[in-house]
């Protein structure tokens, strides 16, 4: 009876769409698991393909494309450990969101998605039994299937030894909490050890974030990847008198929320960029935090050398040129009208002809309230209230980390305008939009916890008039759920 088995972890970034790099992610692991003697190696949710492949998945092409290389890795990995990998899977006219076990050079057994996220492109399969690998009985519930008990009761009822849940769960303030607390249920449930396996990296708007972890029957955490990292782990598994044990292994440290916040920022802009095909970005130079911050987070994420800032001010002869034609024509269109989309076409042209990304800098409060912001490919503080990138900047100003590719300290403008000078003012005008646009809330609402009516009015008009321009502005990564309960609140401190 085997009593010991050695798993290999692959925490790590696959790309939306390359088949054939993704393969070659899963092949590297399974060395390293072969290497180390592992009985299987295991990757996350939809590694194949990566998560949200979009109209992809219903491509048949792509669909076949998907099953020659699963069967080319089945053929590679013939001789050695298992692998377990994410794929989507289609049985008739049907979609799924599949967990593939490769076995003897052959796609052995597999898993399918009970229950699909309410927006998934997949359809709901049955509830899967465990399958085996050298003797072990492992039940496998896929991303949204293990935040509820009926697939892992399922399992345990009936064999399954040990629960390896694949997820590609994206960073979201206060998630790594909400994942613990979920898969601790699970391990109380069904009274069996677990490990929840997590891909790391930017894909458009999301950031997996990658801290993997284990669980003892009991609750008691066994093993902890770090945060945002890619890592290859390898993790052992004993037989004792009453069941399977996952052995101790390192307990990552995890960051503070506002740091995972940050990290998620510069993981989310190397990524995008990256997967884009770049390497370098340009953003405009101005006197607010949010371009500061916004070149501050490239230079950590890119490196200083692949970040240009130009300030571009439309002016002189130009300006006195589009005062007299304008003027001339009556029209009822101001110069300093024009100077946004003028600066823009500049910065798109000078970012073009360097093989750049243009960088927007621009965070929500503005966008939500009707300030502009110059065009651009990504926007690194989309999903920052004012206030945050000043917390934000704060934080910056004080703190290094050995993942920052930028300077040991960043010097951030303290003071913008009389405006903005007032942290009251700010907090007051995103605690309203936060109301308003988070929790779906009315004026009323507003002026039920205590704001001015008047204040709260016109931010509300600011933000429906300008709702088109927001959904027509350059993809970010996100740090808030849909419906966060709050941005940092204004005696949040790091810790």
């Amino acid at each position: 009876m085997l009593d010991r088995f050695r798993l290999t972890l692959g925490q790590l970034n696959p790309t939306v769409g390359d088949l054939p790099g993704n393969a070659a992610l899963a092949r590297e692991a399974w060395q390293a698991g072969r290497d180390a003697g592992a009985q299987l190696v295991a990757l996350p949710e939809l590694f194949l393909t990566g998560h949200d492949a979009k109209a992809l998945l219903h491509n048949p092409a792509f669909q076949r494309d998907v099953v020659t290389h699963l069967e080319a890795l089945a053929a590679h990995c013939a001789h050695g450990p298992a692998l377990a990998l994410g794929a989507p899977w289609v049985e008739g006219a049907k979609l799924h969101n599949a967990y593939l076990i490769l076995q003897g050079g052959r796609i052995a057994q597999r898993v399918l998605q009970h229950s699909p996220a309410r927006h998934s492109r997949f359809d709901a399969g049955p509830i899967s039994g465990p399958y085996a690998v050298e003797g072990l009985r492992i039940g496998s519930p896929i991303g949204a299937d293990g935040w509820t008990g009926d697939v892992a009761e399922t399992q345990a009822e009936t064999g399954a030894e040990f629960l390896l849940i694949p997820n590609a769960a994206p960073h979201q303030r206060g998630a790594m909490n909400r994942r613990l607390n979920h898969m601790v249920a699970r391990v109380i449930e069904t009274e069996l050890p677990l490990i929840s396996l997590n891909m790391v990296g930017g894909q458009d708007e999301a950031v997996f974030d990658g801290a993997s972890f284990a669980l003892n029957p009991g609750g008691k955490l066994a093993l902890h990847l770090p945060a945002f990292d890619r890592a290859i782990a390898h993790v052992d598994l004993e037989r004792a008198p009453e069941g399977w044990q996952i052995v101790a292994g390192d307990l990552a440290p995890q960051p503070s929320a506002l740091e995972r916040d940050y990290r998620a920022l510069v993981v989310g802009l190397r990524d995008y960029v990256a997967k884009a095909g770049a390497s370098k970005v340009l953003v405009e130079q101005t006197e607010g935090r949010d371009a500061a911050l916004a070149a501050t987070i490239a230079a950590d994420a890119l490196g200083p050398e692949n970040v240009r800032q130009i300030a571009v001010p439309v002016g002189g002869d130009l300006q006195s040129t589009l005062h007299a034609r304008l003027a001339g024509l009556g029209a009822a269109v101001g110069a300093d009208t024009l100077a946004l989309p003028l600066r823009g076409l500049m910065l798109r042209a000078l970012a073009q002809d360097a093989g750049e990304l243009l960088l927007t800098a621009q965070n929500k409060s503005a966008a939500a309230i009707g300030q502009s912001a110059v065009p651009g490919d990504f926007n690194p503080v989309k999903d920052l209230y004012q206030t945050e990138v000043l917390a934000l900047c704060q934080w910056r100003n004080t703190t290094h980390r050995v993942w920052m590719r930028g300077p040991a300290s960043a010097a951030f403008p303290q003071r913008e305008n009389s405006r903005e000078d007032s942290a009251q003012e700010d907090s007051a005008v995103d605690d309203i939009l936060c109301i308003l646009q988070e929790r779906n809330g009315s004026v009323g609402d507003c002026v039920a916890e205590g704001f001015d009516q008047q204040t709260a009015q016109k931010v509300a008009e600011h933000l429906f008039n300008n709702q088109p321009r927001k959904n027509r502005s350059a993809p970010g990564p996100r740090v808030t759920a849909s419906r966060p309960e709050h941005p940092y609140p204004a005696h949040w401190r790091d810790g």
